[in-house]
């Protein structure tokens, strides 16, 4: 963001969470939502770490030291989903597999449970 782009108004003045989403209250009265999905780090945080935020930028960034995440006005106004780094790319795949696994190793079981229901 240049220096003209930079409005007074769109500086943080509150940060809060929901189940699904991220809201962050401007000065000027608007407030930016975004679901949580678009931010990797903050979803897969603890509600205590998602609490430790402060406000960075000269009032236009949001930091987050536990976790190492960093957002911005003008990335959440223009609608920006966090980049995928490399480990971000890395810890989505090796869940994926993770979660498939489960399911298939689940998956035999319930069948039964639901089979000895019907006949018993």
């Amino acid at each position: 963001m240049n220096t003209s782009d930079v409005k007074p108004g769109e500086r943080v003045k509150d940060v809060r969470f929901t189940r699904d989403t991220l809201s962050v209250d401007l000065v000027d009265g608007r407030t930016i939502t975004a679901p949580l999905a678009w931010y990797p780090r903050l979803l897969h945080a603890t509600p205590e770490q998602r609490a430790h935020w402060r406000i960075c930028g000269g009032g236009y960034g949001i930091h987050w030291s536990e976790i190492d995440e960093d957002l911005s006005t003008e990335g959440l106004l223009r609608g920006a989903p966090a980049p995928y780094g490399k480990k971000q790319v890395a810890i989505l795949v090796s869940s994926t597999h993770r979660e498939k696994a489960r399911q298939q190793t689940h998956a035999p079981r319930q069948r039964h449970a639901r089979l000895v229901e019907q006949v018993g």
